[in-house]
């Protein structure tokens, strides 16, 4: 998953395929990355668990636990360190969510593909090219490898943590970063009816379940790093304006003859749904990804009871068992991660590697496409939201998240 600037995203790959980011004032856009050709070995992860291969029997497992266990600060430090510390996956994977939780994840993922499908003129109505794209809607605004750009993945940004003296602030101290400090901006509710209000709660279920999350992470830091304070992870995560959530649909791609010459992405390339990359921020909520066949189940309908546009029909799975999302462990080996619907999966980003002062490590992650012949009329859903410090919080003792954020695109990391 990949965003110009919110979150904002560094390539993992040899330098010839590194972007050329585009710096006005303060403000940062980057464009699409896509590295060398790498070679896989597949864990698929199973339910609440993940399975290693015989030969790779030490691969860093995925760590599960329970909302019950976060609330009661029941997770150990040796949990915590197996899900996020040196020698980890970098992920942790959240089970036994509000009953809700199902419902809103399917007709939020479902209005994905309403939204990609809507005609132009609705869908420039939410484009934000003020705000770099990254508010509302964006689709083509993102270079390939090779230069071309990409418009097969459309995202719809909004920033779901409302506080209006913070967002004042924000637009005061940093006027040349619209991407982090414009207002959200929502399709017609004649047109996407209770987008918005679906779009917010399930976010906000999220970053309440990364609080959770941030809370035990502070008891490994108070536990474990001299000088840590409390409460540190969980209040950036739980009031920071600068989280942004990314509604993400990947349109089923035409079919060609041969690799070589589709024309969605750079072809003979592991991460060709999207680039290798670190998030920035602390913590990324991820649901499952919803795979729909949109030839089967086309996304045009009118309201149900509900008042809502009725959730699609979901494939149980992907006819490539190896599209998705994939994790490189610390030892480079790559881990395809299954999120089960019925949960949530958080990863870290380096503000959290940052404050933590590297016992949590940010995960390098990428999404994968399907091969040739098995992407059919599929389309991919998914959601993610970044938690991210306010641009003025420290991360560390001399640097505040603006100030880290574009140390790191300066250095080309």
């Amino acid at each position: 998953m990949h965003s110009p600037l919110v979150p904002i995203r560094q390539a993992l790959s040899s330098p010839r395929h590194f972007s050329r980011p585009h710096v006005g004032g303060g403000t940062v856009l980057f464009e699409s990355r896509r590295p060398f050709f790498l070679q896989f070995t597949t864990v698929s992860w199973n339910q609440y668990s993940m399975s290693a291969r015989s030969e790779d029997i030490k691969r860093p497992q995925a760590i599960s636990v329970s909302l019950s266990e976060l609330q009661n600060s029941n997770v150990s430090l040796e949990t915590l360190e197996d899900a996020f510390g040196p020698a980890s996956l970098g992920i942790i994977i959240v089970r036994d969510l509000p009953e809700k939780f199902l419902d809103l994840r399917k007709r939020l993922l479902s209005y994905s593909s309403y939204l990609a499908n809507l005609p132009t003129d609705e869908l420039e109505r939410v484009e934000k090219a003020e705000a770099k794209y990254n508010v509302g809607w964006s689709c083509g605004k993102e270079t390939l490898a090779d230069g071309r750009y990409d418009t097969l993945k459309g995202s719809y940004y909004a920033q779901p943590i409302h506080n209006s003296e913070l967002e004042e602030k924000a637009r005061k101290l940093y006027p040349n970063v619209p991407e982090m400090t414009s207002k959200n901006v929502w399709p017609r509710e004649e047109v996407l009816p209770g987008f918005e209000s679906l779009f917010e709660e399930l976010c906000h279920l999220i970053v309440d379940t990364a609080a959770l999350v941030a809370k035990n992470c502070d008891r490994y830091g108070m536990a474990k790093l001299d000088g840590y304070k409390d409460g540190t992870l969980e209040n950036i995560v739980r009031t920071s304006v600068s989280t942004k959530a990314r509604l993400l649909h990947y349109f089923p791609p035409p079919p060609t003859a041969e690799e070589t010459t589709r024309p969605d992405s750079a072809m003979a390339l592991d991460d060709d749904w999207c680039a290798t990359h670190l998030d920035l921020g602390a913590l990324t909520g991820l649901t499952s990804q919803m795979f729909v066949e949109e030839d089967v189940h086309p996304p045009h309908a009118k309201p149900d009871d509900s008042g809502f546009l009725p959730a699609l029909q979901e494939m149980d799975s992907h006819p490539d068992p190896n599209a998705g999302l994939w994790i490189k462990d610390r030892s480079g080996r790559k881990t395809l991660v299954d999120i089960p619907r019925d949960c949530l999966a958080f990863q870290t980003g380096q503000a959290l590697q940052s404050i933590t002062r590297g016992k949590f490590k940010a995960v390098p992650h990428y999404v994968r496409g399907a091969a040739p012949g098995k992407a059919g009329k599929i389309a991919r859903n998914t959601l993610a939201v970044f938690t991210q410090p306010n641009l003025w919080e420290m991360v560390d003792e001399d640097k505040d998240f603006a100030k880290l954020a574009q140390l790191i695109l300066d250095n080309g990391l």
